[in-house]
């Protein structure tokens, strides 16, 4: 049965009302991050949603997570800004220590700190995180820190970041997923002691930065769970990302389909609705069916999570199931308004290009398509 959140989605639809076009497209053109926007969700408890109630969170699940941020998107807003604070809970929460969370959850809850970068991908890995060259010595009571990320959001704009890193050598370990280690690095005291961010401008206002690692220093203590366990520790972060982006990307499709079948039906060429037209609604259907089967999945993904359960390969389905019905609906969205998709003014070009990411972040559709044929096929692997 699918879980019922409509209360959450409308409180959070008239939220958004505050925070229409015209302020996205001011943003859009500066390249600013939407701190109002983020305070606003933060003030009303949304980013603290997965957070135990002890702690001073709402103490509600992923499935309510993913309302919350699949109800951001489908109203023309862009949750991306802070999404991370959500995903990252599933390191934090699951494998931090009491002394962790006493100490930052309440802080998160209120919005005294915020958590939203996530410091995984670097520049000559990518996506085979197994290959970090990021490395943390251990010297006394802390760790010293050297390497370099990419494409890590919100640096700027977050007072705490996970950080994965090497403690032990690939070559000096049994698994090549073995001797990386997360640690929890307190921004507001790294940045000019160890830590360089460098903005990184991309076709998106995504907040994106590289990161620059010179012996930074961080507090052991600040290391989450054992030392060398760290990759199993990210995988319950990638996997709550994932589910909770292919929710976003749900909510992108809804608001252009919306959008579209609107504009279809008010758009008078030739003396009649171009939506009377099969070769308009069609697409626009289409666009549709894609992303409610989506949604299913991203439901059956996130259930999963809730209740404990693997959920690898329903994770990466349903954000590339998401995240192909976002762009087919955007695609179908510019095609539908014409030359005005592609004004700023209609927000359609913005959403578009916000959407297209994450068909190549926070994991490609290839990579996707590659763990599904061999972890859930069988098939022999492709590399």
């Amino acid at each position: 049965m699918l879980a019922d959140h409509s209360d959450i989605q409308a409180a959070v639809a008239r939220l958004c009302e505050d925070f229409p076009g015209p302020y996205w497209r001011d943003l859009d053109r500066r390249r600013a991050y939407p701190s109002a926007f983020v305070d606003a969700l933060a003030a009303a408890g949304y980013l603290a949603v997965l957070i135990p109630e002890k702690y001073g969170g709402s103490g509600l699940d992923l499935r309510a997570a993913c309302a919350v941020l699949e109800q951001v998107q489908r109203s023309g807003c862009n949750g991306a800004a802070c999404h991370a604070q959500m995903y990252t809970m599933g390191t934090l929460l699951k494998h931090g220590s009491d002394a962790q969370k006493e100490e930052y959850l309440p802080q998160i809850a209120t919005a005294k700190l915020r958590l939203q970068a996530f410091g995984v991908t670097e520049p000559t890995s990518g996506t085979d995180t197994t290959r970090i060259r990021t490395t943390a010595v251990r010297d006394g009571d802390v760790y010293r820190v050297t390497g370099q990320k990419v494409f890590i959001s919100r640096t700027e704009h977050s007072d705490l970041m996970l950080l994965l890193v090497r403690t032990t050598p690939r070559e000096a370990v049994a698994k090549p997923t073995d001797g990386m280690s997360v640690l929890l690095v307190d921004l507001r005291t790294a940045v000019g002691n160890g830590l360089t961010i460098k903005p990184l401008a991309t076709m998106m206002n995504h907040a994106t930065t590289e990161l620059f690692f010179d012996d930074l220093a961080v507090p052991a203590r600040n290391l989450i769970g054992v030392e060398g366990k760290g990759f199993g520790y990210i995988l319950d972060s990638m996997n709550a990302e994932r589910i909770l982006i292919a929710a976003e990307c749900v909510g992108d499709a809804r608001w252009f389909v919306a959008k579209a079948s609107a504009y279809a039906t008010e758009r008078q060429v030739f003396g009649r609705p171009i939506g009377q037209n099969q070769g308009v609604q069609f697409p626009i259907a289409r666009a549709h069916v894609q992303a409610e089967a989506a949604a299913l999945m991203v439901e059956k993904a996130a259930a999963l999570f809730d209740a404990g359960e693997k959920c690898g390969a329903e994770a990466n389905m349903a954000k590339l199931l998401a995240s192909e019905a976002s762009a087919a609906a955007g695609d179908v969205c510019i095609q539908t308004h014409g030359g005005y998709g592609f004004a700023e003014e209609y927000d359609v070009e913005r959403k578009f290009r916000e959407t297209r990411l994450y068909q190549v972040a926070p994991i490609s559709t290839n990579l996707i398509l590659s763990f599904v044929a061999t972890h859930v096929l069988g098939m022999p692997k492709s590399f």
